[in-house]
């Protein structure tokens, strides 16, 4: 399916959002260290939802079939969930990071075609989705952050449809019969503009992003 400008325009926003976050992150982790550790896992995230978004933008959606861009594509579910973790419940990090390891390494297998199965798409996208989705609310309730923050769950349900999304490209049939190619190109560039909006929202208040330094 051919890309139109107005999908352009809009992997252009989402790009611009996603370096928005980046230099937020790193300007907390410049100020911290050691306690902003997690935060390395939100910038690589962000800085791969910049560049896919970019590529996308000035080639088209064909980049997407390329099976280095959908292996390196997991790291924006992946590096998010991480964060959270990392961010909210440390003493889970090690075993998650571990779960998310192995994750990677089997959609790479899959991707290349040296695991014959499509099965990890779903399921470690679903994971990674339903964490971010649920750690933000869980973080509220609990007053480890601000009402606001709920809008990165919301992120994270929006990023758990798009990778569906993404990973049913290639299969061969609509994944879940619904997923067809020509819905996923026509949801694909609201869906990663709405969820980086949504992230940018959540993430602002935890930001001191009125004094980002850039370099």
């Amino acid at each position: 399916m051919e890309i139109t400008v107005l999908d352009r325009i809009i992997l252009l926003v989402t790009g611009i959002v996603a370096l928005y976050l980046v230099y937020s992150f790193y300007n907390e982790y410049n100020t911290f260290k050691t306690g902003k550790r997690y935060n390395l896992w939100y910038i690589a995230a962000f800085a791969v939802l910049f560049i896919a978004g970019l590529l996308t933008a000035l080639f088209g959606f064909n980049v997407l079939a390329f099976a280095f861009i959908k292996i390196v594509a997991t790291i924006i579910p992946f590096g998010i969930a991480l964060g959270l973790v990392g961010e909210f419940y440390p003493k889970y990090y090690r075993h998650y990071l571990i779960f998310l390891i192995i994750g990677f390494i089997l959609i790479s297998l899959a991707t290349t075609g040296v695991l014959q199965t499509r099965a990890v798409y779903p399921v470690f996208h679903a994971i990674t989705g339903l964490t971010i989705f649920f750690l933000p609310v869980l973080a509220t309730r609990t007053k480890l952050a601000p009402v606001k923050f709920i809008w990165v769950g919301v992120g994270g349900a929006l990023i758990g449809v798009g990778g569906l999304a993404l990973a049913s490209l290639g299969f061969g049939q609509p994944l879940f019969g619904i997923f067809t190619n020509e819905l996923v190109f026509t949801i694909l560039t609201p869906i990663l503009l709405l969820m980086s909006v949504s992230f940018a929202m959540g993430f602002d208040k935890g930001l001191n992003i009125n004094k980002i330094r850039f370099l």
